[in-house]
């Protein structure tokens, strides 16, 4: 059927092999942008199925390295956040409706957060719960440990003092709780979309991360930029990066990818043209 369709093959027999281990379904996200007619899904001249495993592949990797970041600043997230409020609000604070601005969301995250203990078997955890039966959660520094990123951004984005959490936002760089806030979800989603396996090249994501016109460290001049697609992700996960870690490797990793897949096109994820100039990126 591809091959009606104007899809050409070096080697057949591997393109069966490869569908029988990576399905239709999954590789048509990447052939898509070859498709001249959207409706018939009728192939561009010289199309090539070798190209668009290229792209699959490109992807995979570009998925691996961008959650080993996100990992990262997961963690420090965490640590800051547990560190921070837990100081000015003692070791139970995720726990008391009164700090937080939404109800429907705390309960959200208070029920996440039953169903995480429940279902954790962390050593730290199932001892607490072998000495202790009040209170009925641990303290904040053994609870968030093991709650999911989403569940920690809802708890700070729904804080309602928003000087702690401006604290909190300085110590990655930022001068303001908004920006940390709108970056926290977008990498949310932007995690899950990794955690299922789904492409993160050429995706339209829901949340846009707010762009500072200016920060005090290496950032970007360029904002002219579809906030929707990936490279803006990318600027806020190199600066958290660097923030964190400065001798992160993680902008050299992701021009060696793109190197590596020259025939990827970089402009599919929002990346303008001479990105690599900016200061952030060198």
């Amino acid at each position: 059927m591809l091959k009606n369709r104007g899809l050409l093959f070096d080697d057949e027999q591997a393109a069966i092999e490869c569908l029988k281990n990576i399905s239709y379904f999954r590789l048509a996200n990447y052939w898509r942008p070859l498709e001249s007619d959207k409706v018939n899904h009728v192939f561009k001249p010289k199309s090539k199925f070798e190209n668009v495993v290229a792209l699959y592949d490109f992807d995979k990797e570009l998925r691996v390295l961008v959650f080993s970041a996100v990992q990262s600043i997961d963690i420090a997230l965490r640590t800051k956040v547990i560190q921070v409020i837990s100081s000015n609000y003692g070791a139970f604070w995720f726990a008391d409706e009164s700090l937080f601005s939404n109800t429907t969301i705390f309960s959200k995250c208070l029920t996440s957060i039953k169903d995480e203990l429940k279902r954790s078997k962390e050593d730290f955890l199932v001892e607490y719960f072998i000495k202790y039966d009040d209170p009925p959660y641990p303290p904040a520094w053994k609870t968030l440990e093991v709650s999911s990123f989403g569940t920690l951004s809802k708890l700070y984005c729904n804080f309602s003092e928003n000087s702690v959490k401006k604290q909190i936002a300085r110590e990655f760089g930022l001068p303001q709780h908004l920006y940390l806030e709108s970056w926290i979800k977008s990498l949310s989603v932007l995690r899950n979309c990794i955690a299922h396996h789904a492409r993160i090249w050429n995706r339209k994501y829901p949340w846009k991360p707010k762009l500072p016109e200016k920060l005090q460290n290496p950032w970007i001049q360029n904002k002219v930029i579809p906030q929707e697609k990936l490279y803006a992700q990318l600027c806020c996960v190199a600066y958290l990066l660097d923030a964190i870690h400065p001798k992160n490797g993680f902008k050299q990793r992701l021009k060696a990818l793109l190197s590596k897949y020259a025939i990827v096109d970089v402009a599919a994820m929002g990346f303008p043209k001479l990105w690599y100039n900016e200061l952030l990126w060198k």
